[in-house]
């Protein structure tokens, strides 16, 4: 039971908890288009180093470019045009078709950051060091109130029209909410390290095991690397899953899984931690709905977890700003499709995360031999590479059309070279770009947007969405039919 403070609540459009890279982004997304936004989140402060998370998909850097933060973050890490993993396979991003035809390895903490900068800029309030205890729903007031526990140890209150738990594997908000977190520890005892190395292995990333151990070790391109191991010789039980963990442990496991340890010295942090797979069974309860690691987690394998919850948070904070600004026609629709879109991508994530993991942990001879056919396969039919590149790096992330829609509904729009410059800097007005044939005039909308044009004498009519994915699409668009997207 949670006590009601004596004090008025406060009141804002939305909360965030959580200020990682998914709270950040949904909040700052928020507040740059005029809705005021109260990030809440438990630490003292923002950490500087210890984040396990190290790779921007080239999905992720088209979002951000869209908020004109790519190039900037570029700066702070090295890309990679190629992924290898178990001696054999390697796959080539530079086939890509995208700006960004690479990974980028980074620090997570870079790109909180950015994050942050950007949604201090644009209005959001922040608080720190504040723990969130309950939360209540009024479907009377149509609003939410987050009930918090203060820095001195005092209660407090802050109601809302809606609530985002962006707040990580444990979430408070979906504890309060009393959703189930289904799912299985995939993988006990992960030791990862930031360190310098003496040998510096090729500029890539690299993914390998042997019969008891796996490793990886990446560049983050300004001497240090983040080597991740694990090794069935080394096993922390459930009860201690933070048990004590030295270099040499992940020298040995490194050393097992890679032939070599590269010579790895100075650690400036080294952590130990469990792997699980869990989904919640929805993203939306009411006027609360969650998203990152809060709604999903998986294995660091493919490096798609932080990606995936950067993603959410686009994908919900455009519906939720325009559902606060009056712009929907079906406001229950339009937040309910966060759900709809967004679960289905979760549930990929957790799969191909979880089969690369499962890869990499072979141990017997048919499942060694199955990983050797994998590799034999994706390095040499074209098909296979391309998706498996396309499902890794976001790119080929496309969401469910109506019947008898155009073919190009729904499915990511690329960054087209318009007459009015990029599609990816116009859209960082966060609004609709309508993409039009030359000469067009530009229609009356009852929603703000960005008319460009082709600079080809190319006829199709496109309506872009403010996170890059086209709405609707039409070869040659009867006014009315244009009219009707539009007002949709």
């Amino acid at each position: 039971m949670t006590t009601t403070p004596s004090t008025a609540p406060e009141t804002v459009d939305v909360i965030v908890v959580g200020a990682g890279p998914t709270g950040l982004l949904l909040a700052g997304d928020l507040a740059a288009q005029g809705i005021s936004v109260t990030l809440v989140e438990r630490r003292p402060h923002r950490t500087s180093n210890m984040t396990r998370a190290f790779g921007v998909h080239a999905r992720t850097l088209e979002l951000l470019d869209s908020r004109g933060l790519a190039d900037e973050l570029i700066k702070t890490g090295t890309s990679l045009s190629s992924l290898r993993f178990f001696g054999k396979l390697s796959l080539d991003l530079d086939r890509l078709h995208t700006r960004f035809p690479f990974v980028l390895i980074t620090p997570q903490y870079e790109v909180e950051q950015l994050l942050e900068r950007r949604a201090r800029t644009a209005g959001v309030h922040f608080r720190y060091d504040t723990e969130l205890t309950g939360l209540r729903q009024s479907t009377a007031s149509e609003s939410v109130t987050a009930e918090l526990r203060e820095p001195d140890g005092s209660r407090a209150a802050l109601t809302a029209r809606y609530l985002v738990g962006a707040d990580g594997m444990r979430s408070p908000v979906r504890q309060a909410l009393g959703l189930p977190f289904p799912g299985k520890s995939v993988i006990r005892s992960i030791t990862l390290a930031d360190v310098r190395l003496t040998e510096e292995p090729d500029d890539t990333l690299t993914v390998s095991g042997g019969v008891d151990a796996f490793a990886l070790v990446a560049p983050f391109g300004d001497g240090w690397y983040r080597v991740m191991g694990w090794s069935h010789a080394h096993q922390a039980t459930d009860s201690s899953p933070s048990d004590p963990v030295d270099l040499e442990e992940l020298r040995e496991i490194t050393r097992r899984a890679l032939g070599t340890d590269y010579g790895m010295h100075d650690p400036r942090w080294i952590s130990r931690f469990h792997s699980d797979e869990r989904q919640v069974p929805r993203y939306r309860t009411g006027r609360v709905f969650l998203a990152g690691d809060a709604a999903h987690v998986h294995s660091p394998a493919g490096g798609q977890g932080m990606n995936t919850g950067l993603q959410d948070a686009a994908n919900l904070s455009w519906k939720l700003a325009a559902v606060l600004r009056g712009q929907s026609a079906d406001p229950e629709a339009l937040l309910d499709s966060y759900h709809a879109e967004r679960h289905p991508v979760g549930t990929r994530a957790l799969r191909s995360s979880g089969a690369l993991v499962r890869l990499a942990m072979a141990r017997t001879p048919l499942r060694r031999a199955v990983r050797t056919l994998a590799a034999a396969v994706l390095s040499t039919v074209r098909p296979a590479s391309d998706k498996t590149i396309g499902m890794v790096s976001g790119i080929s992330i496309a969401y469910p059309a109506p019947r008898g829609a155009h073919p190009l509904t729904s499915k990511r729009a690329p960054d087209l070279s318009l007459r009015e410059g990029r599609l990816h800097q116009l859209l960082r007005d966060g609004t609709f770009v309508l993409v039009t044939p030359a000469g067009t005039a530009a229609p009356a909308s009852p929603t703000p947007l960005v008319h460009a044009h082709w600079r080809s004498d190319r006829a199709t009519t496109l309506l872009v969405r403010p996170d890059g994915y086209i709405a609707w699409a039409s070869e040659h668009p009867d006014p009315a039919d244009l009219r009707a997207a539009l007002t949709r």
